[in-house]
């Protein structure tokens, strides 16, 4: 059996969600860590900034309902002590239902916290070769390629790939709000002006901007890109959509259901939805729009939208290459490598696909390492938690088609006595993952503090 006393730091590779989530947990555990990111010396095609948890996509962490699948991770990931979670919660900017915010002051605090910590040091530097020494490597999406390179070595086959994109953010003085109006879909308080921007088409306008994005200049992806490009149900670029069909916006990112314009106090054709991007209210991003569309196209075709006639971009929408790992294949539950106990893989290389995913996998991964750094039991959470049914989805799926997946109830195991109304089974699946969540750690709790049972 290995075992390891840690007469130095051991290291997480990246300072993104999963990375920053994995080095606290290490630290608070007594580990000294050296915490690795490249930028800004060397930075990546989707970052703007040299800070921690940088949000490079949506800045919403999803819904922070108790009985949506991901309010059920959030809140297990509050009761397990995330640091991220916390900073989350310190940057909340209006979002209706959903956890948002100001993704400045969001990756601030992260940094912040990180430095602050007596046990992680900070290294800026890029990282080119799997460390021998026991690490994380949690460097996302967007690894290095020398990295890349050197983890592809090591699994012995291609990584699988899929195309992420990112929604364009406007200005919130340039939209036209004698046209468009705040509100959220079945607003609950008459108080509740509504958290949302929302600028509503008639069916006529709806066409002729489906027209216009589906006929719009798109950046080409490269030569050996093209062979096989492959887009993330999640995260569907805009003009995909509307590729697939003429009412398909309609009933997607556009669909006007739980809105009423107040212009006619009739619901709308469709609706694009804007939402608050930051704290000051100064910027809105354009929700469910992720594009890869030319900057010059963005600006032509989003301004057909009514209330965006005038609208100043502050960040074009992009798309990048996301790689991930063949997870079934190469990790086991406890987000180490098959073939080295040692070596620990957390965020979207794992394949989970969502923040609160990545700072969950990041979670665990620290905790796992540090848990056989002390010889004592590695934690698999039980797959009725949301967690550990991420983490079992991710290490037992089908690995010839193995896909992305997000936080959602059709992962987690059947209720035995099943309720019959959809709310009643979120409800009731949301419980159990409480009950079972809480049964587990104190389970853990109860264990002496090291143990010749580990078996990592």
């Amino acid at each position: 059996m290995q075992t390891f006393t840690p007469s130095y730091p051991v290291r997480v590779i990246g300072g993104g969600l999963a990375g920053t989530e994995a080095a606290w947990q290490l630290a608070e555990r007594g580990i000294p860590v050296l915490l690795y990111e490249m930028r800004p010396y060397k930075q990546t095609p989707a970052h703007r900034t040299d800070r921690l948890g940088e949000l490079v996509c949506s800045n919403s962490l999803g819904s922070d309902l108790p009985d949506r699948a991901p309010g059920v991770l959030k809140a297990e990931l509050r009761r397990m002590g995330s640091l991220v979670m916390r900073c989350a919660v310190q940057a909340v900017v209006p979002a209706g239902s959903a956890l948002a915010v100001d993704r400045d002051i969001f990756a601030s605090l992260v940094t912040q916290a990180i430095e602050a910590h007596p046990r992680i040091t900070l290294v800026r530097e890029e990282v080119t070769h799997i460390p021998d020494s026991p690490c994380i490597i949690a460097t996302g999406p967007l690894t290095a390629e020398a990295l890349a390179r050197d983890i592809m070595r090591m699994v012995g086959e291609e990584y699988l790939y899929f195309y992420d994109a990112i929604a364009p953010t406007v200005s919130a003085d340039s939209i036209n709000m004698d046209i468009a109006f705040r509100a959220s879909r079945f607003r609950r308080g008459d108080d509740d002006e509504g958290d949302y921007i929302n600028c509503p088409m008639n069916q006529e306008e709806y066409e002729r901007f489906v027209m216009a994005l589906r006929e719009a200049e798109t950046i080409e992806l490269r030569d050996f890109e093209q062979e096989d490009p492959r887009f993330f149900e999640g995260c569907l670029p805009v003009e995909q959509i509307a590729i697939r069909g003429a009412q398909s916006l309609a009933f997607g990112p556009m669909r006007p259901v739980g809105l009423r314009d107040p212009r006619t106090d009739q619901r709308p054709y469709a609706v694009l939805q804007l939402r608050q991007d930051n704290l000051a209210g100064t910027l809105y991003s354009l929700v469910g729009f992720q594009t890869n569309l030319r900057w010059g196209e963005q600006q032509r075709v989003f301004r057909m939208v009514p209330g965006l006639e005038d609208a100043e971009f502050e960040r074009y929408g992009m798309m990048h290459r996301n790689t991930f790992l063949n997870s079934p294949t190469h990790l086991r539950a406890t987000l180490q490598h098959k073939e080295r106990d040692s070596l620990f893989f957390a965020g979207q290389i794992t394949g989970v696909e969502g923040y609160v995913g990545n700072i969950g996998t990041g979670l665990l991964a620290g905790i796992n390492l540090a848990n056989w750094i002390h010889h004592r039991p590695l934690w698999i959470l039980p797959p009725t938690t949301m967690l550990g049914a991420l983490c079992h989805y991710i290490t037992h799926a089908d690995p010839s088609d193995f896909q992305p997946m997000k936080a959602n109830f059709g992962i987690l195991p059947p209720m035995e006595a099943r309720p019959q109304g959809k709310r009643d089974r979120m409800r009731a699946y949301a419980e159990r993952a409480g009950r079972d969540l809480e049964a587990f750690l104190a389970q853990q709790s109860a264990l002496p503090e090291s143990s010749a049972n580990n078996p990592g």
